[in-house]
């Protein structure tokens, strides 16, 4: 469990900043952050991360196409959805794309140790 890399993707860089906090709390390393889809597909095959949340809505590049192409290149990558209310249809569409579990903003901390442990053992 301890020292696991995750590789965080969200278009807001308050958001990555709370996510990199509750992660280096819960002894996770942070492998590196993304801010689009095209980003995170670079950084998922540069870090080879244990594990990456995942926003939905972003430039350039969505979450859904980005879980798709990194599904593609490896189908045992462990993606976890971090995406807003009301996304329910994207979210479901994300889980049947290959994501493992989902975590609704805004979050508790203890939610997103509990996914990630979860998803991660």
């Amino acid at each position: 469990m301890l020292g696991k890399k995750v590789l965080i993707t969200d278009d807001t860089a308050f958001m990555r900043m709370t996510l990199r906090n509750v992660l280096v709390k819960n002894g996770y390393e942070v492998a590196g952050e993304a801010e689009d889809g095209l980003q995170a597909i670079e950084k998922y095959m540069e870090t080879k991360p244990d594990l990456v949340t995942m926003d939905i809505t972003m430039p350039n590049m969505d979450g859904l196409t980005a879980i798709k192409k990194i599904i593609e290149k490896d189908p045992d990558a462990k993606i976890v959805v971090v995406s807003a209310m009301g996304q329910k249809a994207l979210v479901i569409e994300a889980l049947n794309s290959g994501a493992k579990d989902f975590i609704v903003k805004p979050f508790q901390p203890d939610r997103i140790v509990e996914a990630l442990g979860k998803v991660i053992s």
